[in-house]
């Protein structure tokens, strides 16, 4: 089933941009608050990105006593296992899979498009990423964990098997815990992805040097890629 297209935030950083972010928010925030963080990524001048931060659909939510707000997927329970419900985050895997079409029919391909999010929407990034039949540019997965990690290897598409991953999580964050994440880490590591692991001493939040860092690893990832385009 084909999902709608969700709404969203759009930002170009250059005219006729040939790559694109596709940014997924967080647990109850909407795109608006992470589009804020276009200036202060870094980026060159000629690198032309079109950046989507799309707004998740609204839903009742059961760790917040069943409060609807906008969320990729239900948390059910406080521990890692159980808690992420995978019919919701199929059917947000399927809204993620539909923008990247939408950019693919704007002239964008999957190989000139990074998959980014923080928290809930770090989650989809890495599930969506991961599982995408077509190869990406990279995954920028921040404050996050690995949802049915035990399942990647017979799920991972081959086309990302060794997509470059950027990973960065607070070493004092109460909300996802870093051991989550250091678990989420060593998964992907044994699979053979190469990933770039940062931590930083804050909460469930971010700093400067970790957007500074994410900027850089996007300039890296989608130079290279619209470098690749303009010669085609």
């Amino acid at each position: 089933m084909t999902e709608s297209l969700l709404e969203a935030i759009e930002i170009e950083t250059g005219p006729n941009p040939k790559a694109a972010v596709i940014w997924m928010h967080g647990l109850g925030d909407d795109g608006r608050g992470w589009s804020e963080v276009v200036p202060a990524l870094g980026l060159p001048r000629d690198l032309a990105i079109r950046f989507i931060f799309p707004h998740a659909p609204v839903m009742p939510v059961t760790i917040n006593n069943g409060m609807r707000m906008r969320a990729w997927y239900d948390i059910r329970q406080a521990n890692l296992s159980e808690r992420a419900d995978l019919d919701g985050v199929r059917t947000s895997q399927r809204h993620v899979e539909a923008l990247l079409a939408r950019e693919a029919a704007r002239g964008v391909s999957a190989g000139r498009t990074v998959l980014a999010g923080f928290s809930q929407g770090g989650a989809i990034a890495l599930y969506a990423g991961l599982r995408f039949k077509e190869r990406l540019a990279g995954i920028v997965a921040l404050s996050t964990y690995l949802i049915a990690g035990d399942r990647l290897d017979e799920e991972a598409s081959a086309a990302n098997r060794d997509v470059p991953i950027f990973m960065a999580h607070g070493t004092l964050d109460p909300v996802v815990q870093l051991a989550w994440a250091e678990r989420s880490r060593d998964t992907l590591l044994r699979g053979g992805w190469r990933l770039e692991w940062h931590v930083y001493p804050i909460e469930h939040s971010a700093v400067i040097e970790e957007i500074v860092g994410a900027g850089a690893f996007l300039t890296k990832a989608l130079s290279k890629e619209q470098q690749s385009a303009a010669r085609q």
